[in-house]
């Protein structure tokens, strides 16, 4: 991996591991995490899924984020990303519409990921397999989630500029 690919690193925390049906979720009233949902059977989360802290995104949480890397971490794991792109979504939920974009990066120790740069890079099987996870995480919920876009890198940070609140 070369030097550049570490460039503007990312903090992120996971909630929820590779594989996992167990949905968790930060509590900051108790300091701790919680286990938020069950998925149904035959469903888990593709890879690490978590959020940056000290960002906020339009429906009120930090900002999301899928976490490419080899193997699963645990909850409460902090990994340092590059952001790779970001899919736009909506999520439609009692008759609101909100946007609930997904930012997908690559832990820096990756090794089967380690030299991807942005999403055009990754297979297009697995990113649609990806949202199509999303689409069906939130079916499950009774929410309507539609992917608007997928965009590189430039846009995840676009974003994450934007949901910086310290």
């Amino acid at each position: 991996m070369s030097k550049k690919a570490h460039a503007d690193p990312v903090f992120v925390v996971v909630d929820t591991p590779r594989g996992s049906r167990n949905k968790f979720k930060f509590d900051p009233e108790r300091q701790s995490f919680r286990l938020a949902k069950v998925l149904p059977a035959g469903m888990s989360f593709p890879y690490d899924f978590g959020y940056i802290p000290g960002t906020v995104a339009a429906d009120g949480d930090p900002l999301d984020v899928l976490v490419l890397m080899d193997a699963p971490a645990f909850c409460g794991c902090g990994v340092e990303c590059r952001l790779v792109g970001v899919l736009e979504a909506q999520q439609r939920e009692n008759g609101r519409s909100i946007r609930n974009d997904r930012l997908i990066g690559v832990a820096n120790a990756a090794r089967d990921y380690g030299d991807l740069q942005a999403l055009e890079g990754l297979n297009s099987h697995l990113l649609e397999e990806i949202e199509q996870f999303f689409v069906s995480y939130n079916a499950a919920e009774g929410k309507r989630f539609r992917i608007l876009a997928r965009k590189g890198p430039s846009a995840a940070r676009k974003l994450l500029r934007e949901a910086r609140t310290s």
